[in-house]
């Protein structure tokens, strides 16, 4: 996703300097990033790829790191159910709205959907984290 929103931006400015004008190219680059975070967010939680602070965790004893581990997927799991909380709020406000980008009229309703389906599979795999066993 992130390869298309590069090839459609240097297309765009090839354009747009060549005298010919892609409208409309921004909404797709902003779908195109919102599909690229969402998988990278999916991708990070399930290779426990989070940022974390090594500095302090690797002097743990191991007992001691294992609950802090824990207690750190619980935090972020946290974290992303009140993002997804408030992400579920507007959809269910702007659902029924038939909500589109302006030049192109993509329906943001699906993208909104796409992402809370990301944060739902990155907070399940947060609550197996924090409650499943560990390695």
């Amino acid at each position: 996703a992130l390869l298309a929103a590069t090839l459609l931006d240097t297309v765009s400015v090839i354009g747009r300097n060549s005298g010919f004008a892609f409208h409309g190219v921004i909404e797709l680059i902003q779908a195109a990033v919102l599909v690229a975070g969402g998988v990278a967010l999916v991708i990070a939680t399930v290779a426990e790829g989070h940022a974390r602070v090594h500095l302090l965790l690797d002097r743990l004893p191991q007992p001691r790191k294992a609950l802090a581990e824990r207690a750190s997927a619980l935090v972020s799991m946290l974290f992303f159910a009140s993002m997804l909380a408030g992400s579920l709020w507007l959809a269910a406000d702007l659902w029924a709205a038939h909500e589109q980008s302006e030049l192109l009229g993509l329906p943001w309703r699906w993208l909104r959907l796409f992402a809370n389906l990301c944060l739902l599979g990155a907070m399940l795999l947060l609550l197996r984290q924090t409650f499943g066993r560990q390695r």
